[in-house]
């Protein structure tokens, strides 16, 4: 396979350095992309980089990545109006750890071929650098007006944020060192990220070339956009992770699910693993019946299996069928309880003693005297008989239904449903 046109059809190439592609044919090439370990996962603003290594290893060449444990202590000042919070060393570990486990699962770190993937981390030679050996070493051989002239630089020195601390300018130098480590070392010979690291990347060739007259390259994929022309990958509730500690698989297959037509075009060749016959066949049965959302349905599928698995796939699937299906009382007990009040989200909820369930109470006085859910109980008695009213996704066929503890979901909540589309939330405690 060509990378270079694996990356073109799927509209993952911005900038790339003349003579990449002439390299790359030439023989397996080392690539790096480095991730800043602000936190202990990643997020779906990283796939792209993940994805372009996972296509860079198929190609036949060697993915490290490098966990920036020595720059995350610094703050990259790239497409940023403002200095980034440094963190503590016991920190960084902590969300390096986090990272690696997250990439072993996407790409191969541990066969025995010759482009298994590797992991390194900058701190490792940053760290017994002295501020003399930097700027006699390094300082030296790249100008300020070379540094100056760069796109990320000249933003905030013309008024974007509270201008530039020194530590933050010298970033392209830190970030120009690790190429060089890396070419000297593990003969790494290409650095890829995206668009707004070409002013980095190009000073880290720059840098290799007068320290050791070698060639290096640089490429850059684009910075992913939504149609709308909005940040990708934020909610109202923040970034999407690819830990479901902190996005659960359900709310991470329900953020793939709900984008928009244009941006589910885009987005499957980028996000999935899918060739290109199969990526345009999808593409033209969605445009035949873009109502099916046939399209947003496997892309949901091909990242919620790669990022968590087939069963966190199935699962979310079933707890979408909950709210927006004829899913079963069974299906309904199946899921976990985070999961549970995610699907639930957003609809009416009240809270009841547990004490009024002790001895059971009767479901029409549960839903007018303890939550305010029929506003009468004449009301209550005309939608049961009229076979309008579930109780934890079970028809109530009487208007002398009881209520116990035993009904509760997870030893706690009650799930009424009134008509088709709506829920509410009883919580016992």
């Amino acid at each position: 396979m060509n990378f270079v046109e694996e990356l073109k059809w799927r509209g993952m190439l911005h900038d790339m350095m003349p003579g990449t592609e002439e390299q790359l044919a030439k023989e397996m090439t080392t690539a790096y992309v480095g991730i800043d370990p602000t936190a202990d996962s990643l997020h779906i603003g990283h796939l792209v980089s993940i994805m372009i290594l996972k296509h860079f290893q198929r190609c036949g060449h060697k993915p490290i990545f490098l966990v920036g444990g020595a720059t995350g202590m610094i703050g990259d000042p790239s497409g940023k109006s403002l200095e980034r919070n440094l963190l503590d060393e016991e920190t960084l570990h902590r969300n390096q750890e986090g990272i690696k486990k997250q990439l072993s699962r996407l790409v191969d770190f541990s066969s025995e071929a010759p482009n298994a993937a590797e992991m390194v981390n900058n701190y490792d030679w940053m760290k017994n650098f002295t501020f003399l050996e930097f700027i006699r070493d390094i300082g030296k051989c790249i100008t300020v007006n070379y540094m100056m002239a760069k796109d990320s630089v000249k933003k905030r020195f013309n008024g974007e944020g509270d201008g530039m601390s020194f530590t933050e300018f010298t970033y392209q130098l830190v970030q120009g060192t690790d190429f060089l480590h890396l070419y000297q070392h593990k003969n790494c010979k290409l650095q890829m990220g995206g668009s707004d690291q070409w002013g980095n990347i190009t000073t880290g060739t720059e840098l290799i070339r007068r320290k050791t007259g070698g060639e290096a390259f640089g490429l850059t994929c684009p910075l992913i956009k939504k149609a709308d022309g909005t940040k990708f990958g934020k909610t109202e509730s923040g970034n999407v992770w690819l830990d479901p500690r902190y996005t659960s698989p359900y709310k991470f297959y329900q953020f793939w699910l709900n984008v928009s037509d244009e941006d589910a075009e885009r987005y499957i060749k980028i996000f999935t693993m899918l060739d290109k016959e199969t990526i345009d066949s999808l593409i033209a049965a969605h445009r035949e019946a873009p109502h099916l959302r046939e399209l947003q349905k496997r892309l949901a599928k091909e990242i919620t299996c790669m990022i968590h698995s087939e069963e966190e796939y199935d699962k979310a699937v079933e707890a979408s069928g909950i709210l927006f299906g004829n899913a079963t009382a069974d299906a309904l007990r199946k899921i976990d309880e985070q999961t549970f009040l995610q699907v639930f989200e957003g609809v009416p909820q009240f809270e009841v003693p547990a004490a009024a369930l002790a001895e059971g109470i009767g479901f029409i006085n549960l839903c007018t005297e303890q939550a305010a859910i029929f506003p009468s109980k004449g009301e209550a008695r005309k939608l049961i008989q009229g076979g309008g009213v579930s109780l934890n996704k079970e028809k109530v066929t009487s208007t002398d239904a009881v209520v116990t503890s035993g009904d509760l979901l997870s030893g706690k909540y009650l799930l009424v449903q009134k008509g088709k589309k709506n829920y509410f939330l009883i919580t016992v405690k």
